[in-house]
């Protein structure tokens, strides 16, 4: 444990800021998952709600900008497989 009065409240921030970040990815993985399995009638909201999860978890720094916007991309191109399958 840490001696120094500042490296502690470094220490408990670090677990917030964990703890949040793990609620936000788990919420982003939850949201890709139910878009995949999702039939062709509901595909678009659940896309669009995986696009909102991917979104909201980039603005906050949990992922990179750059990971979002591929992941976005991939989640598109496999709604239009659904859409002509």
């Amino acid at each position: 444990m840490a001696n120094i009065k500042s490296a502690k409240k470094r220490a408990l921030t670090a677990v917030k800021r964990h703890e949040r970040n793990k609620m936000v990815k788990s919420s982003l993985r939850t949201a890709v998952r139910k878009f995949v399995e999702a039939g062709t009638e509901d595909a678009q909201t659940k896309l669009n709600a995986a696009f909102a999860a991917l979104d909201k978890a980039a603005s906050k720094g949990v992922i990179h900008k750059n990971t979002a916007a591929r992941k976005k991309a991939r989640l598109a191109k496999r709604l239009a497989g659904k859409v002509t399958a």
